[in-house]
């Protein structure tokens, strides 16, 4: 593929992903207006990068095995991680950290804040896929087998982990108590740790030459966003002050998994 039609291509992959990102997220902004509660836009988030795979393997003219194993993988990932948030928030209220967020805020600030920025977010976090999809293929098999070793570890803690904290959770003996078992005695947020651990391994399979490293700054802002602005860290201020978590925080490592260290006396 020349270099003025690969270009063509990936403007015309690209324009097609932000087109459907916008009816995903104009659908999601409806649900959420009618039913109270915009954290709707998690069930999105999912929904969104399939879409965008889909728009990838199907528009895109280059390696043909790698755009439909990239669809595959973003589609497992992406199906259950919509369905888990749906089945969580189906019936509750309104997520704290969008309660907080928005709390008097206007229409038009709701849809730039929350349904706007999480579209260009996955616009540009899925950006190795639209590139990789009009370029050629991987260099080695070695590379692609690494990227799908990645994505099985992350998929693994992800989905994992928020079944053991279903469970966990299930139990009203464990109302108050802070889950410290399995997954969740090696890191504080396997699904977190498990979600940035999925990009990583997508990012190894687009890789197809030496330029294409110029993308990792997608996974990275995935990774930045997971543990500094939606996930680890916002999820542990909401937590603070409850009975035990100082305890567990001293002892169990807060996003990339390590032994636990004993108890302190």
């Amino acid at each position: 593929m020349s270099n003025v039609s690969w270009v063509q291509n990936l403007a015309e992959v690209s324009g097609a992903s932000v087109l459907v990102l916008a009816v995903v997220h104009s659908v999601a902004f409806t649900i959420g207006r009618r039913i109270g509660r915009y954290n709707v836009v998690d069930v999105a988030w999912g929904i969104g990068f399939v879409a965008i795979a889909a728009v990838a393997a199907a528009l895109g003219q280059g390696a043909e095995i790698r755009r439909w194993l990239l669809l595959a993988l973003v589609t497992i990932w992406g199906a259950r991680l919509s369905w888990h948030i749906h089945r969580k928030t189906a019936g509750k209220g309104e997520d704290p950290r969008y309660a907080a967020m928005l709390r008097h805020a206007t229409t038009a600030t709701v849809v730039r804040k929350v349904f706007v920025l999480q579209a260009l977010i996955t616009w540009f976090v899925s950006f190795p896929l639209q590139l990789s999809a009009v370029t050629g293929p991987t260099p080695t098999p070695l590379t692609a087998a690494l990227g799908v070793t990645v994505w099985l570890v992350g998929i693994t803690f992800e989905a994992v982990g928020d079944r053991q904290l279903a469970v966990f959770k299930s139990d009203p003996a464990n109302r108050g108590v802070v889950m410290d078992r399995g997954l969740w005695a090696w890191t504080r947020h396997p699904n977190y740790f498990g979600d940035a651990t999925v990009w990583w391994g997508l990012w190894l399979i687009t890789l197809n030459s030496w330029w294409s490293l110029a993308t990792v700054g997608s996974p990275l802002l995935m990774t930045y966003f997971l543990v500094y602005v939606t996930g680890a860290r916002l999820t542990e201020k909401l937590m603070a002050g409850r009975p035990g978590f100082a305890e567990y925080q001293q002892r169990t490592a807060c996003f990339v998994p390590r032994p636990p260290r004993p108890a302190r006396r």
